[in-house]
C-alpha cells in the first residue's frame, strides 16, 4: 500500500512538470515568434516607405516617410499575427532623416496549469536603422529589447 502512494505521487507530479514544460515552451515560442515578425515587418515597412526619390538625387540621403511607413507596418503585421493573440502596437519614435524607428508590441499569453489560470505580459521593444555603410547596399541595423513578466 505504501508503494502505491508514493507511485501515484510520482505520476502526478511527472504530469504536473510536464504541464509547466509545456507551458513555458508555448510562452518562449510567442515571444520568439512575436520578436521575428516584428523585425521582419519593420524591416519590410522600412523598404515600402522608403524616400527613393531624394536618394536618386544625391545618392547619400536616406529618408523614409512617416505616415507610409505606420500604414505599411500595421498591415504587414495584422497579416501575419496569431489570430489568438491580441497585441497592442506602440510606435515611439519615426525618423523621417536619418531613418529610424522604435515601437513596443505587447501581448498577453495565457494558460493553464494545475487548475490555475497563469498570464504572463510579453513585451518586445525593437529600434531599427536603415543605414548605408560606404558603396554598399542599404541595410537595415535593429537593436531588441525583450521582457517577459
Amino acid at each position: 500500500m505504501h508503494e502505491s502512494f508514493w507511485g501515484t505521487f510520482i505520476i502526478s507530479v511527472g504530469v504536473i512538470i510536464i504541464a509547466l514544460i509545456f507551458f513555458m515552451q508555448k510562452v518562449t515560442n510567442v515571444s520568439e515568434q512575436n520578436y521575428n515578425l516584428i523585425k521582419e515587418t519593420a524591416e519590410a515597412s522600412m523598404w515600402d516607405a522608403f524616400d527613393y526619390a531624394s536618394y536618386s538625387l544625391d545618392g547619400s540621403t536616406m529618408r523614409i516617410n512617416r505616415e507610409a511607413f505606420v500604414e505599411s507596418f500595421v498591415r504587414r503585421f495584422a497579416q501575419n499575427a496569431s489570430l489568438s493573440n491580441k497585441y497592442v502596437i506602440e510606435i515611439y519614435d519615426v525618423n523621417e532623416y536619418p531613418p529610424k524607428v522604435s515601437l513596443l508590441v505587447k501581448t498577453k499569453q495565457g494558460g493553464v496549469v494545475a487548475n490555475q489560470e497563469v498570464e504572463f505580459d510579453i513585451t518586445n521593444k525593437l529600434d531599427a536603422i536603415l543605414e548605408q555603410i560606404d558603396d554598399e547596399e542599404p541595410s537595415t541595423y535593429t537593436k531588441s529589447y525583450e521582457d517577459t513578466e
